[in-house]
């Protein structure tokens, strides 16, 4: 009988690279595009490509014709729709999430007379996954699919503040200078963050976290508060919080997550009564 060829003890292949020509220029078009609110020509789209219009034309019109591009008739410019974040809502938890915490999103905006939105982790960045514009004659939203920075935002802290160490890192893809740590450590031991917006003047951002059923925070629910000067009564920011704190109760409880001793990096988030109407106050971050 032939002896068995001794084992190769040389290190395993790497896997085969393959290629997708068309897949790989349509995924190209997606992400230039989204970083393009106003849009571009096909024109445009090459030439920030570096390629011609003809090895695009086919795909910008599959693309705009499947749904995930939208033509504007008047200026021939294309931009992405929402057909990307549509599909990952159906794919994640984000669906269930965004369907339960909708109808207590508008309650919150209607009685605070402010905007609210609803950030989750998207790898090293947040993701606005849901709105709720106030009703008042005038407000300030965040657009739905916005990224945010997870080290700078109010959204970003509080979702930080209650991970594990481990989804911290990741999530941080780098370490926590001392100066945030030590912040992200008063977010946790107070149950939310306060702080001026890092992207408009004149805003106070109040953020609370939501919880899924197993303990850890799924999501963080952000106001972004505007102080009013008008004679009209206003909520004052802490009665403002308070109501934010009482909605992502009652959200994190009906995503089946409720307060228990085995969780003790939750923390015991109290549902407010209805708080009266007074001229507005200023809130101080810790």
């Amino acid at each position: 009988m032939p002896a068995r060829p001794p084992l190769s003890r040389d290190k395993p292949a790497s896997p085969p690279t393959y290629s997708a020509p068309a897949l790989e220029k349509g995924i190209d078009i997606i992400e230039l595009l989204g970083s393009e609110p106003f849009g571009l020509t096909i024109t445009e789209i090459a030439q920030r490509l570096g390629r011609s219009i003809s090895e695009l034309f086919r795909v910008v019109v599959v693309l705009d014709r499947r749904g995930w591009l939208h033509k504007d008739a008047a200026s021939d410019r294309y931009r992405v729709t929402y057909k990307l974040l549509e599909l990952a809502h159906r794919a994640t938890p984000a669906q269930e999430l965004t369907h339960t915490a909708a109808p207590l999103m508008h309650a919150l905006a209607t009685a605070a007379m402010q905007s609210c939105h609803l950030a989750v982790v998207n790898g090293t960045r947040g993701l606005i996954v849901a709105r709720q514009e106030s009703p008042g004659a005038t407000g300030f939203a965040v657009r739905l699919g916005t990224e945010i920075d997870l080290l700078t935002s109010c959204s970003g802290h509080v979702l930080l503040a209650f991970m594990d160490d481990e989804r911290r890192a990741a999530a941080a893809d780098r370490s926590i200078p001392a100066g945030l740590a030590k912040r992200l450590a008063t977010v946790q031991a107070q149950g939310y963050e306060s702080i001026p917006s890092a992207r408009m003047a004149g805003v106070s951002d109040l953020s609370c976290p939501i919880f899924g059923f197993d303990g850890h925070v799924v999501a963080a629910l952000t106001i972004p508060f505007l102080v009013a000067i008008d004679d009209a009564p206003h909520l004052s920011i802490e009665d403002t919080l308070a109501l934010l704190k009482s909605t992502t109760t009652q959200i994190s409880t009906l995503l089946g997550w409720y307060d228990r001793d085995e969780a003790p990096t939750v923390p015991r988030l109290s549902v407010a009564t209805p708080p009266r109407r007074r001229r507005t106050s200023t809130l101080k971050a810790d």
